[in-house]
């Protein structure tokens, strides 16, 4: 395992060095001069060329990016200009709301998605097998922000159950937390619920015409016990590896559900630093989700290896 762990960083340092290089380069692509955004309506002259000093705009592409890596090696991923705080206390801030909206959405898409992959899969060209993919194709087909826009005119409008958006914290009040995050959180799960019933029904079918589930069978095993702890087993190491990703891609900042429940976390954050030209911000938080990302994929790799005894071998 030792080795499988040394030869998948190996790999990653280089990704990460690429990454980084990407991020930077297309920051620069975007329109406009920073310098004279920040500067105001009265761009006096003198304010921007010290925002251009400031932020190295007046040197070279290849400058301007080893100052920023050499920053970011040193734990320093800039400073807001439109708010004055650093990017890494700005991403301090925001974390708790994205990881707390992404672990409820993944706990929604697991309750969701590996059950009815389950059924659908034991219980094949059945109609619980047509309802369980009928089901998922609607789940990958309906975008997100319209689905949460019904549910706000749905429980909040109409029957006033739910608050149509905002953030509290867990600490402040937890029901209000769980109140004001159960929607855009099932927004978020319903869509990778989908995914993962597909990969689970897959991984199932497969399974269940192996070798070693007939012999457990065939020994008088009872269909549950086939089910839950011969076929399961095998059939979930590669949801395993997709959960992970799929956990990825919701700690980036779920952009669109964030807006339109107005959630605080880095989707609005990002949205924002955008339309402000506040370059510092952008890089940093699109740094922190990519390494985020990278290293998720390598705790799902691990965990590959773990559970499936074909790669320790």
């Amino acid at each position: 395992m030792f080795t499988f762990l040394v030869r998948r960083i190996a790999t990653i340092i280089p990704t990460l060095i690429f990454v980084s290089m990407l991020i930077f380069g297309l920051q620069q692509l975007l329109p406009g001069d920073p310098a004279v955004v920040l500067a105001g309506e009265d761009r006096d002259p003198t304010v921007v060329a010290y925002l251009r000093e400031k932020m190295h705009l007046d040197e070279p592409l290849p400058v301007r990016y080893l100052y920023w890596i050499k920053g970011v090696l040193q734990g320093d991923l800039g400073e807001s200009l439109r708010m004055q705080k650093p990017v890494l206390e700005l991403i301090m801030e925001k974390l708790p709301v994205t990881l707390e909206l992404a672990a409820l959405a993944i706990v929604i898409a697991l309750a969701i998605g590996v059950p009815a992959g389950i059924i659908s899969a034991v219980r094949r060209n059945t109609a619980l097998d047509y309802a369980a993919n009928a089901v998922a194709l609607w789940g990958l087909s309906t975008p997100n922000f319209w689905l949460g826009i019904m549910l706000i005119l749905l429980f909040s409008v109409t029957l006033g159950w739910l608050p149509a958006s905002g953030f509290v914290s867990p600490f402040e009040d937890l029901k209000a937390n769980l109140a004001a995050l159960i929607m855009p959180a099932f927004v978020l799960g319903n869509a990778i619920a989908a995914v993962l019933m597909r990969h689970t029904r897959s991984a199932m079918l497969q399974v269940l015409s192996s070798d070693y589930v007939r012999t457990a069978r065939a020994k008088g095993l009872s269909e549950r016990s086939v089910i839950l702890k011969h076929a399961l087993r095998n059939a979930l190491i590669p949801v395993i590896t997709l959960g992970a990703l799929e956990l990825g891609t919701l700690l980036s900042g779920a952009v669109l559900t964030e807006q339109v429940f107005t959630i605080p976390g880095f989707g609005k954050l990002i949205v924002d630093a955008v339309f402000n030209r506040d370059y510092a911000v952008v890089q940093g938080v699109v740094l922190f989700t990519s390494t985020v990302y990278i290293v998720l994929n390598l705790l799902a790799d691990l965990a590959y290896f773990l559970v499936n005894p074909r790669l320790r071998g």
